[in-house]
C-alpha cells in the first residue's frame, strides 16, 4: 500500500538522507576525526536545497559539529538519531496546544469554525471540501461558505463540492460583500446547529491592503456571530513553494492570529524542509497535508511520521 503522506522523490530522486550519506558524512573516519569545512558547506547546501531555511540549517549543523566534537556521533545510526531528534525538536516548537480535530471533544459541544486563508492558487477551495468530507465521515454536519464573490466560478466550484459531498452551502451574489456572506453562513450554521462551518476566502497578497482588511472583517464577523465557537484560522500554502511558505506565513500572521498551516501538493514536493523552517521561525504548526487529488486526500500532520520519511533511505 502506498504511503501518501510521504513526499515524492523527484522522479525517484535521492532522499534527503541519501544525499547526506553521499557527502561521506557517515564514514567512520569522518565522524571520529572531525568534519571538515568542505563537508559542512556541502551539508549546508543540501539542507538549504531541501528548504530548511538558513536558521534551521545553521542550527542542525551546529548540533552536528557539537556532537562530533563530543564523540557522541560515531556511526551512521548515531548521525540519523541526532538529526531525527533535532528536527523533531524544531517541530515541537510549533506543535501548539491544539491538535487538528474535527470530532468535538466530549466535554464541549461548541461548533467548530475553520477559516481558510492564503494567496491565489494554493488550493483553499479543495481543502475546504476535504475538511467537509472528513467531518461528514465522522458523522458530523458541515456547512461550506463561499466568501470569494469576485473570482469567476469560485462560488460554483464550492457549491458543486457541497452537492457532491452532501454538505450544506451558503454563497453570495457576484461582487457582493464577502463579510456579508460570512455573516449569513454563521447565522445559518447557528440556526441549523451545524457541527463544522468551513469558510473559504478569496486568494490575496499581503500588498493588497484592502483585501487584507476584508479578511480581518470576515474574521470579526465570525467571532461576533459565533462567540462560543472554536475558531481556527488556517493558512493554506503550496508545499512546492519552498521558502515562500515562511514569507506567506509571516505576512498573513500580521493580519490574523493564525493557528496553523495546511500544506497542499505535499505529495509532489521533495523539499519537505519548509515544514521545519516554518515551525522554527514562527512557531506555527502544520495541521493538515494534502496528499493527492481525491476528496479524502487530506491527512492530519504527524511529526514523527514526517521525520521518519524525511530521513528514510529512499
Amino acid at each position: 500500500m502506498t504511503d501518501r503522506f510521504r513526499p515524492a522523490t523527484e522522479g525517484r530522486r535521492r532522499s534527503l538522507w541519501r544525499k547526506i550519506v553521499d557527502l561521506s558524512l557517515t564514514d567512520v573516519s569522518v565522524l571520529v576525526n572531525g568534519i571538515d569545512e568542505d563537508a559542512i558547506e556541502d551539508l549546508e547546501r543540501v539542507l538549504l536545497e531541501a528548504d530548511f531555511g538558513v536558521e534551521s540549517t545553521l542550527e542542525l549543523i551546529e548540533a552536528l559539529e557539537g556532537a562530533a566534537r563530543r564523540g557522541s556521533v560515531r556511526t551512521e545510526d548515531d548521525l540519523r538519531r541526532l538529526l531525527r531528534a533535532e528536527i523533531r525538536g524544531m517541530l515541537e516548537v510549533g506543535a501548539g496546544p491544539r491538535a487538528p480535530r474535527l470530532v468535538p471533544e466530549p466535554e464541549r459541544a461548541a461548533m467548530r469554525v475553520i477559516l481558510l486563508v492564503g494567496v491565489n492558487g494554493t488550493g483553499k477551495t479543495t481543502t475546504a471540501a476535504r475538511l467537509a468530507h472528513r467531518a461528514l465521515a465522522h458523522g458530523q454536519t458541515a456547512l461550506l461558505a463561499a466568501t470569494d464573490t469576485f473570482r469567476s466560478g469560485a462560488q460554483e466550484q464550492l457549491r458543486l463540492w457541497a452537492e457532491r459531498l452532501g454538505a450544506q452551502f451558503v454563497g453570495g451574489k457576484p461582487g457582493g460583500d464577502p463579510a456579508a456572506v460570512a455573516w449569513d453562513a454563521a447565522e445559518a450554521a447557528k440556526a441549523r446547529a451545524i457541527d463544522v462551518l468551513i469558510v473559504d476566502t478569496a486568494g490575496r497578497l499581503h500588498t493588497a491592503a484592502g483585501l487584507m482588511d476584508e479578511l480581518r472583517k470576515i474574521d470579526r464577523v465570525l467571532d461576533r456571530v459565533l462567540p462560543d465557537a472554536a475558531l481556527e484560522r488556517l493558512l493554506v500554502v503550496d508545499a512546492t513553494s519552498g521558502q515562500n511558505v515562511v514569507t506567506q506565513a509571516r505576512q498573513f500572521g500580521e493580519a490574523l492570529a493564525l493557528d496553523g498551516l495546511v500544506l497542499t501538493k505535499f505529495d509532489s514536493s521533495a523539499r519537505g524542509g519548509a515544514v521545519v523552517a516554518v515551525a522554527r521561525a514562527l512557531g506555527l504548526p502544520v495541521r493538515w497535508v494534502g496528499t493527492g487529488e481525491s476528496a479524502d486526500a487530506l491527512e492530519a500532520f504527524d511529526a514523527d511520521r514526517y521525520v521518519e520519511k524525511l530521513l528514510a533511505e529512499t
